[in-house]
């Protein structure tokens, strides 16, 4: 397999922890995003928006967006499994992550603040508004884990919420936000004791500056 993606891109750490849990290993091509380099012709035919990650699968075969390639990876190779077995426990997992991958993390997409400077913001008004979003919708994760025992969210292993929560943290903190929030604190500290979150950290890679 082939991991394309970017040291910073909090979409390709997960897919990193992803692999790294499963025990899985894939050849690492980078793409630098502040220098376009995603959005070259070789690389838009693999992936038609131009975003990171894509998993190219050994017969060739290109998937896109993270959090498919993450439910592919756990499908495909179901220990440990990254999603409860109950349907109820895993539609919440699912939802804690949504809420991250969906509301959150896209506005800290460098085209959506890119396009905010076009428009006349200035960089305190874009860093501003992008560290309110991520505030307002960590705060709603925050409520939304279950009060259960483990040091994870769903328990006493790491899920899809996990892979999704941890590296948004880490964002949080590039946009200047305080990560004042007890459960989603213990969380992190759990995730980065296991080497498939702290070796696969933006700072552990190759391409890291």
């Amino acid at each position: 397999m082939i991991l394309h993606g970017y040291f910073r891109s909090s979409a390709a750490w997960r897919v990193r922890i992803a692999l790294a849990l499963k025990g899985l290993r894939a050849e690492d091509v980078f793409h630098h995003l502040r220098k376009g380099e995603q959005r070259s012709t070789e690389y838009l035919a693999l992936n038609p928006q131009g975003l990171l990650p894509t998993l190219v699968l050994d017969d060739g075969t290109a998937l896109t967006q993270s959090m498919a390639i993450v439910e592919y990876l756990d499908e495909t190779h179901p220990e440990p499994p990254l999603l409860p077995a109950d349907p109820v426990m895993r539609a919440r997992v699912r939802a804690v992550a949504q809420a991250v991958a969906c509301d959150i993390h896209p506005v800290q997409n460098l085209k959506v603040l890119k396009r905010l400077r076009e428009l006349g913001q200035d960089e305190s008004q874009v860093q501003a508004w992008a560290a309110w979003v991520i505030g307002e919708g960590l705060e709603a994760v925050e409520r939304m884990l279950p009060e259960q025992a483990g040091p994870f969210a769903f328990g006493d292993r790491p899920t899809l919420a996990d892979i999704v929560i941890a590296p948004q943290l880490a964002n949080a903190r590039r946009f200047g936000v305080e990560v004042r929030w007890p459960r989603l604190q213990r969380i992190e500290a759990a995730c980065l004791q296991l080497e498939a979150f702290s070796a696969t950290a933006p700072a552990m890679q190759p391409d890291a500056e």
